[in-house]
């Protein structure tokens, strides 16, 4: 009797976990795990977790094919909206969790510098959920604009929509065309305005802007809309560095707070012989201009239209040899050569008054370390390539060696010969012949030495055309070349993602890059998400399509 009992007791606690496996679900159960994993992922799910799980688990959870049961809409639509709820819940959740712990990461890291950022008066609230909400609502309502505008055009293409497109030929057009779900779906782009109006969202316009006249050109050059007899040897993406390089260093110099802080950094830490550092055994109770202090002399120097330099040495008795906005650097050009003829030249290179010498001892001196730099970022992407590297490791190698002597020449050549531009430029133009725009000039110089880099490093270019164009709307905005539209990174937003998306449908292969075309599909909803019927409506409207009147 007493063996009895709990047997009995155990076959009903297994019936009792079987039969919750099978009761029927409410509504709000079953609404809520349609918009949470579809039935290939719980397929998935099932297969690799709960399948592993203790029975008693087992038990209580669905097998795929009941919870596809369960799940299985009435309509391919229902399935649409469901997968596209899905996708943007998890953009949500996944840059909400990121934006979170990047600032997580940022906090402890300055905590352990000992440096503890005040939080900014008036700053938006709720950024981090505003910035995930906008990203979101873009993927959701391009998703459902695409297939509402793509089933409209569907149906003002069959036979029953005649009268419609007769009474309204243009209308009817616009709906009709094959570009108008492209274009309408890019009306979701307006969805970045839930975002903050902070550089992030003027970066990610900046970016999207970028890429759609990458692709636009490559739609062009693909189909022979331009180079007809083929595209020159010399032309490519390496053009654009000259124009950003002279507007970056013109901007540096002249509007640094429009400059991004790091990019000034990282060209200053590789100027040795142009940008002078304390000395050694330099006395430390004595003043010592900072690398900005020198930048700023030289801008000044720019506005004086480049006064001669007069030598303190030669002169010792002579008042006011340098004009009190250069008082900071004093102790750089009081010892200078006396040699020197220019007061840029004291600046730059004060030891040396040969400034080809000093030129050719930059090279000497930072190229080194440019080698090391690129070697340590290019070597560390190298690694994710370790298949490739195991496979055939000497051109491997070989390759990887190459491509970091190529951007190193082009970066040591690009910032040496933009500061020695201004010595060439005091000695063989006149002092007041463009005296602020020499700095473009250099720049111009510089950035020429691209072409020495120019294969593989289309990125790099890109990167910087668009930093480019951030600083120069910047630039604009603070000298009142132009007036800035409200929400106007958002019209520029909605304009490139339209330009993507008609290029995507026009020449899918003009649009480069897996993460690209991933993400495409990602807005679109091509993705195999609705078991098929997607697929199946696809091929419907295509065949509908092709009886266009």
């Amino acid at each position: 009797m007493s063996s009895s009992a709990p047997s009995s007791g155990r076959r009903t606690s297994s019936s009792t976990a079987s039969s919750l496996s099978k009761r029927p679900l409410d509504p709000i159960t079953r609404t809520a795990l349609r918009y949470t994993i579809s039935p290939r992922e719980y397929e998935l799910l099932h297969q690799y977790l709960i399948s592993r799980a203790p029975e008693r688990v087992q038990k209580q959870t669905p097998n795929p094919p009941r919870y596809e049961k369960i799940t299985r809409s009435t309509s391919a639509a229902d399935d649409h909206n469901a997968a596209s709820l899905r996708a943007a819940l998890r953009v949500f959740v996944a840059a909400y969790t990121g934006l979170k712990g990047w600032e997580l990461v940022l906090g402890k890291l300055a905590g352990r510098r000992g440096v503890v950022a005040p939080p900014k008066p008036g700053g938006p609230r709720h950024r981090n959920a505003r910035i995930a909400l906008s990203l979101s609502s873009i993927l959701l309502f391009h998703r459902l604009l695409h297939r509402f505008f793509r089933r409209l055009r569907t149906s003002l293409l069959e036979s029953s929509a005649d009268p419609f497109r007769t009474r309204n030929p243009t209308i009817a057009r616009l709906l009709t065309s094959k570009y108008t779900p492209a274009l309408g779906a890019a009306l979701a782009g307006s969805c970045l305005g839930i975002s903050p109006a902070d550089q992030l969202r003027m970066t990610i316009a900046i970016y999207v802007f970028s890429r759609s006249l990458e692709f636009g050109y490559n739609a062009l050059e693909e189909g022979r809309y331009i180079w007809t007899n083929g595209k020159p040897k010399w032309f490519g993406s390496w053009l654009i560095m000259p124009f950003a390089c002279g507007q970056l260093l013109h901007a540096f110099v002249l509007d640094r707070d429009c400059f991004p802080e790091s990019y000034g950094k990282f060209i200053l830490q590789r100027s040795p012989e142009y940008i002078q550092l304390r000395p050694t055994g330099y006395p430390a109770g004595k003043p010592w201009p900072s690398t900005f202090d020198i930048v700023d002399a030289l801008a000044s120097l720019s506005s004086l239209k480049w006064p001669a330099f007069v030598s303190p040495i030669l002169f010792p008795d002579l008042k006011a040899v340098l004009p009190p906005a250069l008082a900071k650097v004093s102790s750089i050009t009081s010892p200078a050569h006396p040699g020197i003829k220019h007061a840029s030249c004291a600046v730059l290179h004060p030891s040396d008054p040969s400034c080809t010498r000093t030129y050719l001892k930059y090279f000497a001196s930072a190229f080194p370390s440019v080698v090391k730099f690129f070697t340590l970022i290019y070597g560390a992407f190298a690694l994710l390539a370790y298949k490739a590297l195991l496979k055939d490791p000497l051109p491997f190698l070989n390759r990887l060696s190459a491509r970091i002597l190529r951007i190193s020449v082009f970066i040591t050549g690009a910032i040496g010969t933009s500061w020695g531009s201004i010595c060439l430029f005091s000695h063989i133009l006149p002092r007041t012949f463009l005296p602020t725009q020499r700095w473009f000039l250099g720049g111009f110089l510089g950035g020429l030495w691209a072409f020495v880099a120019r294969q593989k490093e289309r990125g790099n270019f890109l990167y910087s055309l668009r930093v480019s164009i951030d600083s120069l709307w910047k630039v604009g905005r603070k000298r009142g070349w132009w007036k800035g539209v409200k929400n106007g990174d958002v019209l520029v937003f909605v304009a490139s993602l339209a330009l993507m998306n008609v290029v995507y449908e026009a020449r899918a292969g003009a649009v480069k890059g897996a993460v690209v075309v991933k993400g495409m599909e990602l807005m679109r909803g091509t993705s195999n998400e609705t078991n098929g019927r997607e697929e199946v409506v696809a091929g419907e409207e295509s065949t509908q399509t092709n009886k266009e009147v």
